[in-house]
């Protein structure tokens, strides 16, 4: 019998937020001939443009984007039907002759599509609702609770992360057993799909001054105008609404900031946050290309194996 030819690595661009991951992306896509799969959690969204830096029109118009626009803000969505979703796109790519560039910073994305899912409980909504109530009454106890029932997920969870601590309670209620345990596939030295990685680094200060110019450009663009239009347009889910820069500018709205300085403010220091989750996320990433940004779209083609 012949031996079968070896699977073409698809092609991924990863990296924290504000690295200029997509704009090194666009560049590479099209010398290359590819189309883009966005590989984010938040720009699946309509009408959630400004908050999630969504490519530009010029950048869609430079290279086909998908995965982006998939749903409304108060919708449902999760990593299943994300990874359902890029399956599909892989497969109308396929049957025109195109392929792919993966480019996003949502590291769950990439580690459930690229290793693979493990089967977890549906959603339960009058759990989470008791679950998000009890740590409203008593602010900090999830997380309390979590460090001694499962205290591999308590250190990757923020304290004040409320989504990800009531689906961790939430599967260990359904289950029986910790999200930790059922995550540990994630820390398996190889990929499920054959892969090419490339992380796009920049340094902490770098990072910083990129996050306060970015912060100041969503404000002035209309940040808090786009999420009232959203709010009176049929409003967010649990999930949406949580993003950064709209959960600030709701709760800008709602009164709880003095003033627009503490919003920018708010906004910022959140981004880090989500920068050092990432961050934790991408180290654990096996065999991949680390690409400083200051290389350009140049470095990051040679690490694909693009150059």
């Amino acid at each position: 019998m012949a031996d079968q030819p070896p699977v073409e690595p698809l092609l991924v661009v990863t990296g924290p937020t504000a690295s200029g991951k997509t704009a090194m992306a666009v560049e590479i896509a099209a010398r290359s001939n590819r189309e883009i799969l966005s590989m984010d959690s938040m720009t699946v969204y309509r009408r959630m443009d400004i908050g999630t830096a969504k490519p530009t029109a010029a950048e869609r118009a430079r290279v086909p984007h998908h995965l982006i626009d998939l749903v409304e803000p108060h919708e449902a969505f999760d990593t299943a039907r994300w990874c359902a979703a890029a399956e599909q796109a892989l497969a109308d790519l396929a049957a025109r002759g195109k392929r792919a560039l993966f480019v996003g910073g949502t590291p769950l994305y990439l580690m459930a599509f690229f290793k693979g899912m493990l089967a977890s409980p549906p959603s339960d909504p009058a759990l989470r609702a008791a679950l998000a109530a009890r740590d409203a009454e008593t602010p900090g106890s999830l997380h309390e609770e979590l460090l001694r029932l499962d205290p591999a997920a308590a250190a990757r969870i923020h304290p004040k992360d409320l989504r990800r601590l009531v689906r961790a309670h939430e599967v260990l209620r359904q289950t029986g057993r910790t999200i930790s345990s059922q995550q540990r596939h994630f820390d398996r030295a190889d990929w499920a799909r054959p892969c090419r990685v490339a992380v796009v680094e920049r340094s902490r200060a770098d990072l910083h001054e990129r996050v306060r110019e970015r912060a100041e450009q969503m404000l002035a663009a209309g940040l808090l105008a786009e999420t009232e239009a959203i709010e009176r347009g049929g409003g967010f889910s649990r999930t949406s609404g949580a993003a950064i820069g709209y959960a600030e500018c709701r709760d800008f709205l709602r009164g709880r900031y003095k003033n627009p300085t503490e919003l920018r403010n708010r906004i910022r220091r959140n981004t880090h946050q989500l920068i050092r989750r990432q961050a934790t996320w991408l180290r654990r990433l096996p065999d991949v290309a680390r690409v400083p940004a200051a290389g350009g779209a140049d470095a990051l083609a040679a690490a694909l194996g693009l150059a």
